[in-house]
């Protein structure tokens, strides 16, 4: 089968070239995917620069999330028989590596069904940023209906995501993105306030929008004093990225006057029975939002796999708006 591998520093996108390996050894319990779709994300770049390595036991194979048809299945008969999937169903999952590749392993407890009406593309960019989201804002994050959400990058996939999941959650949302072109798209996905922190600091017109509760940030570096400024009393930061650095100076006084909660997490390091207790959250609470169409697809651009460097070139050049998506 054809994969994505990485020579050399992998510095560069160029670094990707594609080359052959062998099928996936499949265990009690695993489905091997035919991949049709793959999802491209953030942390793909880091993982070919040599800042994010898999954990123990994950493939070294670029890729987090798919869409594909279940080739093989190795029932578990612990695992239960609630979700009854079957040879050649189309699904969509999340994977621990190994996703840039014609055919991945996944537990079963990882596949989700493509929502009716979606393309296989669109559900490509599904499972990774709907976790994310999902484990950070609702559960790290206790968003509650009637809150407000600052979130940053909202032309991102997490971005995005978080904005179309407060909404469907009952909160208000304030997005900052840069550069006034995204600003109208981001309105329409559902923000209440847009801000272009290329022509103004966020802080003001957060505050006087009425502050944020939960933030979700995956800028860090200097937005994370400001966005301490910006909470209410007893508000929660999470973080989920580190675009401008993880090293920060923030005043200790203003959390504990604010009683303030700063928190964040990794998915791709969790267990696999958390990953699947996660994935039957989302499945329960956050599809039902997907099948009515208040959470909508937000594929950017498709790529042909042999395109998977130019694909991480436009992810990393931050223009896109929405998840982007390598086709096999």
């Amino acid at each position: 089968m054809r994969i994505v591998a990485v020579q050399g520093d992998g510095k560069t996108a160029a670094s990707l070239f594609i080359t052959e390996a062998a099928l996936p050894q499949t265990e009690a319990g695993d489905v091997l995917l035919r991949v049709t779709h793959a999802g491209v994300n953030r942390p793909d770049i880091l993982q070919r620069q040599g800042l994010y390595p898999p954990p123990a036991g994950a493939s070294p194979v670029l890729g987090l999330e798919v869409a594909g048809v279940i080739e093989t299945i190795h029932p578990e008969p612990t695992y239960g028989d609630d979700v009854l999937w079957k040879t050649g169903d189309l699904v969509c999952a999340l994977v621990n590596g190994g996703g840039y590749a014609d055919y991945v392993r996944i537990d079963a407890r990882h596949l989700l069904p493509i929502p009716e009406g979606w393309s296989p593309a669109e559900a490509a960019a599904l499972p990774e940023v709907c976790l994310t989201v999902y484990a950070n804002l609702i559960e790290h994050g206790g968003l509650k209906a009637g809150e407000t959400v600052l979130v940053h990058g909202a032309n991102s996939g997490i971005g995005a995501m978080t904005v179309q999941m407060a909404k469907a959650f009952g909160a208000q949302v304030i997005a900052t993105v840069r550069g006034a072109e995204r600003m109208e798209w981001i309105t329409a996905l559902g923000a209440d306030l847009v801000i272009d922190t290329q022509t103004e600091d966020f802080v003001a017109p957060a505050k006087a929008f009425g502050g944020a509760d939960v933030v979700l940030d995956i800028i860090a570096g200097d937005y994370t004093a400001k966005n301490i400024l910006c909470l209410n009393p007893k508000g929660r930061i999470v973080q989920v990225g580190m675009a401008r650095g993880s090293r920060v100076e923030i005043d200790l006084a203003r959390v504990m006057q604010k009683q303030a909660v700063i928190t964040g997490s990794m998915l791709r390091p969790r267990s696999a029975d958390e990953k699947a207790r996660l994935v039957s959250e989302v499945r329960t609470h956050v599809w039902p939002h997907i099948l009515s169409g208040r959470i909508r697809p937000l594929l950017d651009k498709v790529f042909d796999f042999p395109q998977v460097a130019a694909a991480h070139e436009y992810l990393d050049s931050g223009t896109h708006t929405g998840k982007v998506v390598l086709a096999l």
